[in-house]
Order: C-alpha cells, then structure tokens, then sequence
C-alpha cells in the first residue's frame, strides 16, 4: 500500500470491514470540507497513520475482535504532543458505560469517542470537527515546542559567542550540571565528570572559604552570587574564574537551585598583576609600561563592556519582539471583531435615521468602536504592522494647521510657540499618523508641567553624513517638541519607549504613546530621539528622511463615484469569519451589489469553476488552509482580469506571497468599501 504521506494532504483515516459506514462516513466528511481517505485494512490503518493524520474514524466491529497490536503501539510511540483522536462508531448500546469491550477500546486507542449509530450527519460531523480541532490544538503546542527549541538554541549561541560557561547546583542534593565551557574554565575536558565536590576541591585554598560564604549568603538572602575566586587545574596551574549567579526557588517560595555563569578571566587578571609587579620592581620603565597596560587593560574593559551591552541589546530585541507579535496578533484579531461592530453600526445607523433617539445612541456606539479602533492602530504602530498611507507630506504645513488644536490641548497654563522655518523638504510619510504622534508629544510635555510652562514646537533640516546606530547617512526633517517640565532619569529615559511603561498617575495614560510614535519613526526608516535631565525638561525629536517624490494626485476619484453610484457589479466575497462576511454582505447588498458569500479559499475556487461570471473578488488575507494571496492567484490563473481586493490589518502582506494586490484595511466603514471597489471596476 502507498503510505499516507505520498498520497497528498489527506487528513482523516477511516476504516470499516463490510457495508456502507467507510462510504457514507466519507462521504459526510467531503461534505464538510473534511479530507479523509477509506482505508482497506485494519492493519493499512496502523501503516498509514503519521503526525499528518487529523484523527481516525473506525467501526466498532472492525476493531472489537482484531489484533490491535500494531495500532497500540503506534499510539504508544505518539512524540509527547501527539494524541491522535479516535472516533469509534458503535451500535445503539455500544458506550462504555454499558458496554465492557468499548472501555477496553478507550484504554487502548487513549484518545476515543464513541458515536452511536445511526447518527445524524449533522451530529457526525460536529464530533469530526471538534476532533480536528483538538488535532490542531496538539499543532499548535508542537509549534510552540519548536518555538522554545529555537529560542534555546539562539541563547547557547549568545552564551557561546561571550564563552560564558553555564553552571546549576541543586540545594537539596549538592547535584551540579555545568556545561562544556563551564568544564573547560576548571581544565576539565567536555567528556570529563565535575561533580559540586569536585567543584569545590578546585578552589584555590586562599579563595576557598569566601566561596563558600558566599554561596551560604545566597541561599539564605536570596541575593545574586556575584565574586571573583582562583582555580588550580589538574595539571596544576592556577586561573581566575568569574562567577555570577541567581537564586530559583520553588512553588513555596523556598530556595530550590542555584543558576548562573561563568567565564575565565585569567587573562585581565593576569595583566593586572603584571602592572603590580612592573610598579614595584622597574620603577624607570614605569610611565611607559604603564600606559600600554593601562590601555591594555582599557581595551579589555571595553570588550567587556560592549559584551555586557550586546547581551543586554540581545535580550531587550527579544523581549520587544515577543512583545511586538503578541500585540500585533491581538491588534490583528481586535480589528476583525472591530470590522463586524463597525460595519454594522454603519448600516443601522442609515436604518434608524429617523429615531432621533436611536441616531444618538448608534452614534455613541460607533464613537466607541473608533476609539478602539484608534487604539489598535496604537498598537500596531507599537508591532509595526499598522496600515500606513504613506505620500511626500509638508511638515511646515502640518504644523501650521495643528496650531489651533495644539493650543486648545495644553491650555492656559502651557505657552505653545513655534519654530518652524518658511520652507523644508517632503518627507514620505502618512500625515494622519504624524499628526497624532506630534499631539501625542505636546500631550506628554503638558502633563509633565502640572504648574504651568513652555512648549517649543520646532522643525528643521539636517543631514548624516555617516550611519549612525539609528539611522543611515542622509538629509532628515527633524520635528521636535521641548518643554520645561520635571525632566526624567536616565533610567526612566531608558525605558521611556517601553510598552505600558508610563510616569503618570494610574489611569491617566496606556503607557503606548511613546511606543507608538517609536514604531512608527522605525516604519517610516526614522527615529525617534529623546534627551531629558531631571528638572531641565525633555526633548523628543522625530527624524524623517527627505524624500524627492511628489504627491500624486487624485484621477480616479470621479470614474470612481460614476461607478459606485451607476453600477451594480457581481462581488465575490470571501471570509473565514461569519461575523465579518455577514457585515461585509450586508454593506455590500445596502450599496446595490449582488453578493456570493464563500467562508474558505476553497468554496471560492468551487464557485468560480462553477462558470458563475463576477466583477470583483474581495477576499480575506488570513484564512486557515489556504491564504488570501493563494487564492487570488488561483482565481487570476483562471480569470487573468479579475480585479481582486485583499482585506487585512496587517500594513504589508508577508513576505513571500507571491503577488501584488491592491489592499482593503480591516476595520473598513461602508464608505471606505465602496470607493475601493470603484477605483477597482474603473481600472
């Protein structure tokens, strides 16, 4: 037989001796969008099972009285984040609550459901979907498990590149794991044994009892163990070790183990006791001796010291990316539930246009679904994924026009002034996100002067003539705000970009604005500045490179609203989410259109071969299966004039997908949608 794994992307096995079960339950499973395949053995079954297979449907016949040998050790072999569903179709009795041979099935197939026949489709169906969905739950954990493999093997790269050595002493039984550097800064091989006595025999007599102690101080402070102590190898000779150390404790809170590194720093010492020497012993050579020691011992100091900056880099990058796909993705999903509110919204507002009353509270209502909409473009500017319009913008003309609303943001208290020169060059930018980046910094200088003060709003040129660490060689626009307030630290200065880090009192900021404008200035290949001392106030500087491009101007714009107002095309739409397509219908049909609803990439592919003619396929870029991007490019090899629509939050599609599309951004309003379609039916 041909093994599972060559015959395609099938999903389920299902395996049924005599009549028509196998057939039917099949047949259920294509009806459902299911891939499954009609195995002619039980022991076909066993062969064919892999980590591709969803789940297993099986007769009770076929399985009560066979050898389940093979099958039961398949099972047993699972990897740790496998459990295979079973579903077992038993007759009308069959459960193991009444029936002794189906609990001997739940022990051996682990993972079991029985259903009784007959059954309904419908019920089949449901317990066939809640399987797969359990099987794709168990892939998620194996890609998380993949996730934790990687992000170990990127820190045994750092801790190789700094050739630290990792150590870890259990309390309770003095038992110690080192790795193979950490064996080497004792002269041990990688193959060679080095128990916690052994460890301690190693010490030099002198150095001894300090490392004791401190290891003692440790475990009863709960302090980091951080000290310096000499080694004597087994050939004899004797080195330097550094030693730095925290306590785990364990889920009472007691002290449980003791985790850290080491490096050898025989060399810096070694120098060090060199120029000790050298200052006692050669006292006419000491001026010249000393300074190439001391810039020796500089040099040292400074590799240490960007090590310990590259380590503290590496570990603020990680965290930020953690952070930043975790916010994008619940941005990304907060846009799609935003979408339904606001589609909604927008079409009960127009059906309840005359109810005053209603109006007001629809308005509310929609009030309420922008803001949320303007705090995940917060948090997607944070991930970097916002959707960015992005045209050559006059910053002197921006500024200009925020004067009036500027003033009104600080109030009495706060004197605004400007100092903004009469000209400057375009930089490539989307205005509106510039706009609330520059009332974002005003805001914060205000409220960092509860007494009153100045803001300075300034723009000016200027130009890099090196890469520097945050920007490359080039002209720039710097648009930066100053005011007299209470000024920060440079520890506060440090974590001021933080997400959800703020100074101000408890709900009265989200900790995203500086984050915001950070991510921003890093989409738009800026930066974003800042310098503050305590009671001198704060400088925050956007930096946008020039751009030698012009603003395009508008051509479609009348074509455009001849078509939405004159034309009622044939629209395709395609959404995984019932919410979104329903919202997106009914906009669509309240517009004129008429309106194919499919909820997978492959439903579509099955309408457009049907030969139904359309105007225009809108379909969603995120969908299980099969992508947006996939499906357009099948729907383009069939009909190569389709015009085609991508709906996403995301500010650009992945890369690697293959094809250039003209995008639709989620959360979109009715009238958004159907300028989109007009310039898409005029092209």
């Amino acid at each position: 037989m041909t093994p599972i794994s060559e015959q395609g992307k099938t999903r389920a096995l299902i395996y049924a001796p005599i009549g028509r079960d196998a057939p039917v339950a099949a047949s259920i499973l294509k009806e459902a969008a299911i891939g499954s395949v009609v195995c002619p053995g039980l022991e076909v079954l066993a062969s064919w099972l892999d980590e591709s297979t969803t789940f297993a449907v099986v007769t009770e016949e076929a399985i009560s009285n066979a050898d389940l040998t093979p099958l039961a050790l398949w099972i047993e072999k699972q990897p740790s984040w496998s459990d295979l569903p079973f579903i077992v179709l038993t007759h009308r009795g069959g459960g193991p609550e009444r029936n002794p041979a189906a609990a001997r099935l739940s022990e051996i197939l682990r993972n079991v459901t029985f259903l009784e026949r007959p059954f309904h489709a419908t019920t089949f169906v449901s317990v066939a979907k809640t399987a797969l969905k359990a099987r794709g739950r168990q892939y998620e954990a194996l890609g998380g498990l993949e996730a934790l493999r990687e992000g170990e093997e990127r820190l045994q790269t750092a801790l190789l590149a700094g050739n630290l050595g990792t150590w870890e002493l259990d309390f309770q039984t003095n038992r110690l794991v080192t790795s193979d550097v950490f064996r080497a800064i004792f002269g041990r091989a990688g193959d060679q044994g080095l128990t916690y006595d052994d460890l301690v025999a190693s010490i030099h007599p002198e150095d001894r009892q300090k490392v004791l102690m401190a290891v003692a101080t440790t475990h009863a402070t709960g302090r980091d163990l951080q000290l310096e102590y000499r080694t004597v190898w087994p050939d004899g000779s004797t080195h330097w070790a550094d030693a730095r150390a925290r306590i785990v404790s364990d889920r009472l809170g007691n002290p449980s183990r003791l985790v850290g590194v080491c490096s050898d720093i025989t060399g810096r010492k070694v120098a060090e006791a060199e120029l000790v020497r050298l200052n006692e012993t050669l006292e006419e050579r000491v001026i010249k001796r000393t300074r190439e020691l001391e810039q020796a011992h500089k040099t040292l100091l400074d590799e240490i010291r960007q090590r310990e900056v590259a380590e503290e880099q590496l570990r603020q990058a990680q965290k930020m990316e953690a952070i930043g796909q975790l916010t994008g993705g619940v941005a990304h999903d907060f846009n799609n539930l935003l979408m339904a509110v606001l589609g909604n919204l927008d079409l009960l507002r127009k059906s309840v246009s005359t109810n005053p009353k209603a109006v007001r509270l629809v308005e509310g209502a929609l009030q309420g679904a922008q803001r949320g909409a303007a705090l995940t473009q917060r948090l997607l500017a944070f991930a970097r994924r916002q959707d960015l319009r992005l045209e050559p913008t006059d910053l002197v003309a921006l500024v200009g026009g925020l004067n009036d609303l500027l003033a009104k943001s600080v109030g009495n208290s706060v004197h605004i002034t400007y100092e903004v020169p009469r000209a400057l060059p375009a930089v490539l930018a989307d205005a509106n996100q510039i706009e609330l980046a520059l009332l974002n910094l005003v805001v914060n200088s205000r409220d960092a002067m509860a007494d009153g003060g100045e803001i300075v709003v300034s723009l000016r040129q200027a130009n890099i003539t090196a890469g520097a660490d945050d920007l490359g060689a080039g002209d720039y626009v710097v648009l930066a705000v100053s005011d007299t307030g209470l000024g920060m630290s440079a520890e506060t200065l440090k974590r001021a970009i933080d997400p959800f880090f703020s100074t101000k009192e408890l709900g009265k900021g989200t900790g995203l604005g500086l984050s915001m404008i950070h991510g921003l200035a890093l989409q738009l290949k800026g930066a974003l500045r800042m310098t503050s001392r305590p009671g001198k106030g704060t400088t925050a500087e956007l930096w946008l490179p020039v751009t030698g491009a012009f603003k395009a101007t508008e051509t479609v714009s009348e074509e455009a609203r001849t078509a939405s107002s004159g034309t009622r095309a044939r629209i395709l739409v395609v959404d995984d989410d019932a919410l979104i397509a329903m919202s997106t219908v009914d906009m669509l049909e309240d517009l004129g259109h008429e309106v194919y609803e499919a909820n997978s990439g492959a439903d579509a592919l099955k309408f457009l071969e049907s030969g139904k003619e359309i105007d225009l396929l809108i379909t969603d870029y995120s969908m299980p299966h099969m992508t947006g991007a996939e499906l357009a490019e099948s729907a383009l090899s069939m009909h190569p004039q389709l015009p085609i629509l991508v709906a996403t939050g995301y500010a650009d599609l992945p890369a690697g997908s293959g094809i250039d599309l003209p995008r639709l951004g989620k959360p979109y309003t009715q009238a958004e949608l159907a300028s989109q379609i007009a310039k898409a039916l005029v092209k």
